[in-house]
């Protein structure tokens, strides 16, 4: 059996690509695996994403590591797997760039795209993050996830390639990221992620190779333009299964980046890819799902925000009798909503505002009082896959955070009044939430089609929570010693 191997090359790249294996043929589908949705296609434009480094090339580098798995034997799959081949375009030899992270949703996505007979090269991106904090384990945090991808690799003769996008995963993402919490806003890495590096650079990265599409292990289902209308735009459509579908963490991305993307999982529940890595025995099918911001690995968020901003007390004040309750190691640590991490008794204490300028956060008990909840709010950066807003007033959904739950809601377009700032939108919920904070996404959607999606900006309800005037001005007070001691918090 051919080794996973990797060449070290600079970019762009001219690989030679190996031919796969002829697909596999099953012979019977196990009666206890749920049947897959049967989804029909259908169809939408957007200027293209460059977010290339022009100063720094990325690098395909053969892994360190000397870690590795027995390399199991070449799989026989006896069971059938057409009928959950529908989101990965059954029928066609195309050439496929597959992300290939180690965890079990990308490994099913390699298999099923390879099942459906496609030529198939494996990708593992690195990103500087974790290198940074090698320190604060045993071993580096890839080395599993490359045992991993290459064991899955290995198992039906994929090669796989290891990218390094350090200086572009900086530029684009962290800085940003470090950018907007020292503006007290709260950004959305995984999204960012998705739009700038694995859509965005590796994207532009790997065009002159000449893939016909770029795949993932996301829950998402992109349905791509008719033969008959090839010129046609690209839709993102919900995946079948509601609470992994990923469409959110997407909705960013243009359309130029839309039309070149496959999701094999996007027809499928997440049972059902459990079972399939069961059914594989692929060797990650026991692996935990990860977890928590997408390049953070192992280490604490409370770590990164320390490390790269650092830490400067502040005063917390209650927001409706600014009383000085206690103090805080910087409002940069802190999101509006937030209850954990406040160390004060007699709660449960929520964050409700912050004085940036002067690092005070205000902080109350009755966060969730029936009067002073929200659904008015402000976006802009936006971005449509069609390429048009929707029209004033039409009733759209709308997700303001990952998850199954949406809104119904109206919006309305506020143009410009500054040439040199965008159009935005106000956005109007038709329900209460307490959680919107500046600097997430705030997606759209047209029955179970992502229109687009926009930076929450602000709120603009009156019943935004209200900060006392004492709180206001004790706030600004230079010399926060002037302030004494800590009242002595009574409990409700």
């Amino acid at each position: 059996m051919r080794r996973a191997m990797v060449t070290a090359v600079a970019l762009p790249f001219s690989l030679p690509f190996p031919k796969p294996n002829p697909p596999l043929k099953p012979n019977l589908i196990p009666s206890f695996l749920p049947p897959p949705l049967s989804l029909s296609t259908s169809h939408l434009i957007f200027p293209k994403f460059r977010w290339l480094s022009s100063s720094s090339s990325a690098l395909l580098t053969s892994p360190t590591s000397t870690l590795s798995l027995s390399p199991p034997p070449k799989n026989v799959v006896d069971f059938d797997l057409e009928p959950y081949l529908a989101c990965s375009m059954p029928g066609k030899r195309l050439r496929v760039a597959v992300l290939l992270s180690g965890g079990v949703d990308s490994s099913v996505a390699l298999r099923l795209l390879h099942a459906a007979g496609h030529e198939c090269t494996a990708f593992y991106l690195k990103i500087w993050f974790q290198e940074d904090f090698k320190n604060f384990w045993s071993e580096c945090p890839w080395d599993e996830d490359l045992k991993y991808a290459r064991a899955v690799c290995d198992s039906i003769d994929v090669p796989l390639e290891v990218v390094h996008l350090s200086d572009e995963y900086w530029d684009n993402v962290v800085s940003y990221i470090i950018n907007e919490y020292r503006c007290g806003r709260t950004p959305n890495p995984d999204v960012l992620c998705n739009t700038r590096i694995k859509f965005g650079a590796f994207l532009e990265a790997v065009q002159k190779m000449e893939f016909d599409y770029i795949a993932s292990g996301h829950y998402a289902h992109v349905i791509h333009s008719a033969p008959d209308n090839p010129s046609g735009p690209s839709m993102l459509k919900l995946s079948r299964d509601m609470v992994k579908d990923q469409t959110y963490f997407l909705s960013h991305l243009s359309q130029s980046q839309l039309e070149r993307l496959l999701f094999p999982l996007g027809c499928m529940q997440k049972d059902q890819v459990r079972t399939l890595a069961t059914l594989m025995d692929l060797p990650n099918k026991d692996r935990k799902d990860s977890q928590g911001i997408c390049f953070l690995g192992k280490v604490k968020f409370s770590e990164f925000v320390e490390m790269h901003i650092g830490e400067k007390e502040g005063v917390m004040l209650e927001a409706e009798t600014g009383d000085y309750l206690g103090n805080h190691r910087g409002f940069w640590f802190y999101t509006i909503g937030q209850r954990q991490g406040l160390r004060l008794p007699g709660g449960p204490w929520y964050v409700v505002g912050k004085d940036t300028q002067h690092n005070v956060v205000f902080v109350s008990r009755k966060y969730f009082s029936l009067d002073k909840r929200r659904r008015t709010f402000r976006v802009g950066s936006l971005t449509w896959f069609s390429g048009f807003c929707p029209s004033n007033n039409e009733k759209i959904r709308c997700k303001v955070r990952h998850g199954p739950g949406f809104y119904d809601c109206g919006i309305k377009h506020e143009p410009s009044k500054d040439d040199k700032y965008e159009d935005c939108l106000e956005v109007h919920l038709n329900e209460d939430d307490q959680g919107l904070a500046a600097g997430q996404f705030a997606a759209f959607y047209h029955g179970d089609i992502c229109l687009g999606s926009g930076i929450i900006l602000d709120s603009c309800d009156a019943k935004t929570f209200p900060i006392c005037s004492r709180a206001l001005e004790l706030a600004k007070l230079e010399d926060k010693s002037k302030l004494g001691k800590p009242v002595r918090i009574m409990n409700l």
